[in-house]
This record gives C-alpha cells, structure tokens and sequence, in this order.
C-alpha cells in the first residue's frame, strides 16, 4: 500500500488526508502540536469562516496572489463542493453578508470535529508531537546509483518526472519515517504559536525550489500621527479608505475600520494589507479616510452651512457632535485648526473648508505593517512556478507536493484563505489516487 505522508495537521494538510485516504492510501499526518487544526480553531474569531458563497468569477478577483493558478483546483473542488462535503459530514452551515460561510453553532470547534471524524472513519493515523525537521529523498534510476535530494542540507536536482521517490523523514526526537509520497501542509508564519514557523520554505528550499519573499498580510497598519492613540477602541462603519503610493491609487474600499494604539485595523484595513503589504514593506503610503462617502463635497458643504446656520450662536464643540462621534471631536478641533470655543457665526469660509476636507480626506501616514502574530495569513511562500496547478505535485522531486497556506497564494478576508487550502489539498489528494474521491 502507498504510504502518504502529510506534514502539517491544519486545514490543508487534514482535508487532503481525508480524500487520500479514501482512495486506499495509507495516509498518516504527522502535527508538531498537541492537537490539530489550532490556526482553524481561531479562525474568523473563533466562528471559523470556511469559505464564501460567491459565484467562481468572484472567488477567482478575490484572490491576490497567482490567482490563475488557482483556476483547476478551484474548479476542481469548489466553494460549493466545501460546503457539500461539511454538510455530508454531519455539520450544518449558513450563510451571512458578504456570502460568508459558517457553521450554524458558530464554533470553530465543529468545524474541526467534522474534519477529525471524517479522517477517523477514513482510517488516517494522526501522529501529534511528531515535528518534523528534515527530509531527504532517493530517486533510483535505472543503471544508476541512486540519487539522493535532502531537504534539511541542500539538494541535487531530480531530473526525470518519471523516477520514483522514497521520502525519509527525520524528527526532533531522533527518529525517522519512511514514505511513498509527502504532503507538505506546514503554513506559513503567521501565528507562529499555533506551529506556524515556515517550516515548509525550508523544506522547498532544501530541495532547491524558489520560494517568494514573505510578509504578513490581512494585517494592522501601524501610522505616524500621535492623535490615532487617542481613538484607540473607535469603531467606523460605513466609510470609505483609499490607500495611495504617491499618486498611485492601490486600493479603495467601504464598510468598517477601528482605530488602535498603534494605528489601524478591521475589515477594511486587513484587506488593504493584501493589496499594499509588499509597497508598505519599501516606502510610506497615505490612507486617505472619506467619513461620509454617501455626500458628496457640495452636498456635505450644504449640511455644514445648514447647521451652522440653525446654531450660528453656539460654540463650534456644541456643533460638531452633530456630524462625529465623540471620540473624534478633539482631534477634529486640532485637524481642522478650529479653537473649540469659537461661535459658529465667527468661523470663516476657510475654516468651514478645512472642516470638511477633514472628514472627506482624513489623511494618515502609514509606516508599516504589524507583525505574523497579528497577521491572519503569510504573503509570499513556496514559488507556483515551482509547482504543477492540477496537481500540486512539484516540477522537480516527484512526489513532493505542497498544498494550502505554504504556497504563494493568498486572498482577501470572507473565508476564501480557507478555500484554497481546501481546493489545493484536494487537488493533491486526488491526484496520488487516481481522482477516484
């Protein structure tokens, strides 16, 4: 019987165990940690958002990184084929806005249940506190010695597709493994205390594949300005950023931001980091914040002269609630160089003009990005040039493959990181068995 190992019990690596080892593989998982599946357990705050329910085009936009190579996996096991599968696995699911997917109780945990149920009745052995530090590989040829690549001392190339491996693999503890083929399912870096350390780059590079500079990604900015620490906990909805490299636009965005010490975060900030991470990692970017995109600049004027005109004897802090929530009020009497104090019927032409250049064009200098334990996933990874798309077998060691998180593919949020785990691990999965679950 073929012996499949998979390195790495997330998403990726238990998902493709699952479909291997109906096919009559003889699968086993080997996870560094005391249990799998810890990155999936906190997972979309622990609700475990496992895939959108949009239509494939979509699916296809919201992906950032190499999104063509995504286009046989994803037709070959698509968001609704996740869905299927969780459903026939006993879990229920619904569906929220923006098409994201959840299980009906809310709980990550489930998700993870299903998928450990589905490996146990698959027969899958689950090997926990089993981290793995090398792997070395013998090709034999005909008439040849054999060769051999190592992936924890550097590699000699394989050179025919057609050579059969045989996988080793060496522990931490000093013992070692044999197999047919390997998964790799490591991750990435984000999150190193759920074991993702990059593992998998190591391994890639040992056996002389490419890989791509990495960075966090759905990730925090952090920002120069002083003033943001004191809206630390201010929630926005409703408004709209754009992020620009000079005059570059890089992306623009509507729905909800929150102010922190350091900067900002939310949904909107963590999608812009998968558009700007790599610019950010080079040179400053401005975040240009509109607080009310639903008026224009003639119409928001016309309701700032209105209510001016309504409380013309008023001061300028009893006026300002009207248009901001309290947290902003301070920092918009430093912003836009009005005293507090001052009556509204004092306030001149120039000053109501800065007044609604600030809540239209709130400027904010970002510096950089928050560190893998704050990102949600890793931009960069394992080259795809490297990698075979229908298979996700690699070019140069048969046998080898790389699925999920490890590789250089990433998304925006709304449970489409998750989708390419799933698609890629079932890609390889059904690929070493024929294609026959």
């Amino acid at each position: 019987m073929t012996k499949l190992a998979v390195i790495g019990g997330g998403a990726a690596g238990m998902m493709a165990s699952v479909f291997a080892a109906r096919q009559g593989l003889d699968v086993h998982v080997y996870e560094k940690n005391e249990k799998l599946g810890k990155k999936l357990y906190i997972t979309g705050k622990g609700r475990c958002n496992l895939t959108n329910a949009c239509e494939m085009e979509e699916l296809l936009t919201a992906v950032k990184s190499n999104p063509k190579f995504l286009y046989s996996a994803f037709y070959g096991f698509t968001n609704r084929d996740t869905m299927d599968f969780f459903e026939q696995e006993g879990l229920s699911l619904k569906t929220e806005r923006g098409n994201r997917v959840f299980p009906c109780s809310d709980k990550s945990v489930d998700v993870l249940d299903t998928l450990k149920k589905a490996m146990k009745r698959a027969g899958v052995h689950v090997h926990l506190h089993a981290e793995v530090m090398g792997i070395t590989c013998t090709v034999p040829a005909a008439g040849q010695p054999s060769g051999i690549a190592r992936a924890d001392t550097g590699a000699e190339k394989i050179n025919s597709p057609d050579e059969r491996s045989r996988f080793f693999l060496s522990f931490t503890d000093g013992h070692s493994e044999s197999a047919d083929l390997v998964f790799v399912a490591t991750g990435g870096l984000s999150y190193a205390s759920t074991g993702s350390t990059g593992d998998g780059y190591r391994f890639a590079e040992g056996f002389g594949l490419k890989t791509v500079k990495t960075c966090p990604s759905l990730v925090p900015f952090n920002v120069r300005e002083d003033w943001v620490r004191g809206l630390q906990g201010l929630s926005l909805k409703n408004v709209e950023i754009r992020v620009l490299d000079g005059k570059k636009e890089l992306c623009r965005d509507f729905g909800e931001m929150l102010f922190t010490h350091f900067g900002v975060s939310g949904p909107m900030i963590l999608t812009a980091s998968s558009v700007c991470a790599r610019a950010l990692r080079e040179r400053e970017l401005k975040l240009i914040l509109d607080l009310k995109p639903a008026l224009s600049e003639e119409q928001l004027d016309a309701r700032i002269l209105r209510e001016f005109e309504q409380n013309r004897n008023k001061q300028f802090r009893n006026v300002l609630p009207a248009f901001l929530p309290s947290k902003l009020v301070p920092v918009m009497y430093e912003l836009c160089e009005i005293s507090p104090e001052k009556r509204i019927h004092e306030i001149t032409k120039e000053e109501r003009r800065r007044f609604l250049h600030s809540m239209k064009e709130l400027e904010l200098t970002l510096t950089g990005l928050r560190g893998y334990n704050e990102a949600v996933i890793t931009k960069g990874g394992v080259s795809v040039r490297e990698i075979d798309p229908s298979t996700m077998e690699s070019k140069k060691v048969p046998g080898l493959y790389f699925i999920g998180e490890v590789l250089d593919l990433d998304a925006v949020t709304g449970g489409f990181n998750l989708q390419i785990a799933w698609s890629t691990a079932v890609a390889a999965a059904r690929s070493v068995g024929g294609g026959r679950a």
